[in-house]
């Protein structure tokens, strides 16, 4: 079974935005339910898909929005730092909820279960052949790893996350570019965008899409910035 690759086509040039809401923050609820007016509101505006985080969120999503949903499970597991969809539990479930695209942390740091990222990968999708999958990394090299691991996207959604990647700008435009030179796979700008010309700047620089969060689905970090900017 092979993936559909025409999801790749459609997000071709579009903007993705993340829907997300964890526990403590305003927007999250127990019973879900606001998630999936965030991404009407995208589906509205023209958005080409949606990021979503937890099968009840997803599943939500899906039931509210006709849109592709790049799916993930933030869970973390201590002392070790990958936090994005690193056990096969959080795969199987995001796979039975119906994400086309699932994220996966393919960073170099050390896995709870040992598994280096592309032995994880393989993992995957020796069970979930037919899966596309998109790698969240925060180096270049992490990148070039992860597209010959097999993954269908490359996302720098953690670049200004990990130890290796400190002190990186944000946007981090010059990853994007260096990575869409360098891989063959579709390479999605995301982390930091929080305005128009920076998202335009990603595509300029070579992305196949852009990936936008908080700068539209996390009211209480927009405002924060609006008081900064006042105090």
């Amino acid at each position: 079974m092979h993936p559909d690759t025409s999801v790749l086509t459609a997000l071709r040039g579009g903007l993705v935005v993340s829907c997300q809401a964890l526990p403590g923050e305003p927007l999250y609820t127990e019973s879900g339910g606001v998630m999936p007016l965030m991404a009407e509101a995208a589906r509205r505006a023209g958005a080409v898909a949606i990021r979503a985080n937890g099968t009840r969120d997803i599943e939500q999503i899906k039931a509210a929005v006709d849109l592709p949903v790049i799916g993930l499970v933030k869970h973390q597991y201590p002392p070790f730092e990958p936090y994005i969809t690193v056990s096969m539990a959080e795969v199987d479930a995001l796979v039975e909820a119906g994400a086309e695209i699932i994220a996966l942390e393919l960073t170099d740091r050390p896995r709870s279960d040992g598994l280096s990222p592309a032995e994880w990968v393989s993992v995957v999708r020796a069970r979930h052949p037919g899966q596309l999958l998109m790698a969240d990394i925060a180096t270049h090299a992490e990148g070039v790893a992860a597209a010959g691991a097999g993954v269908h996207l490359v996302g720098t959604t953690l670049s200004g996350y990990t130890t290796a990647s400190a002190g990186a700008p944000s946007p981090d435009l010059p990853l994007v570019a260096r990575l869409a030179e360098t891989l063959a796979v579709p390479v999605v700008a995301e982390g930091g965008i929080h305005a128009p010309d920076q998202a335009r700047a990603a595509l300029e620089a070579g992305a196949h899409c852009v990936v936008v969060g908080g700068a539209i689905t996390r009211p209480h970090e927009i405002a924060a910035r609006f008081v900064a900017a006042l105090t």
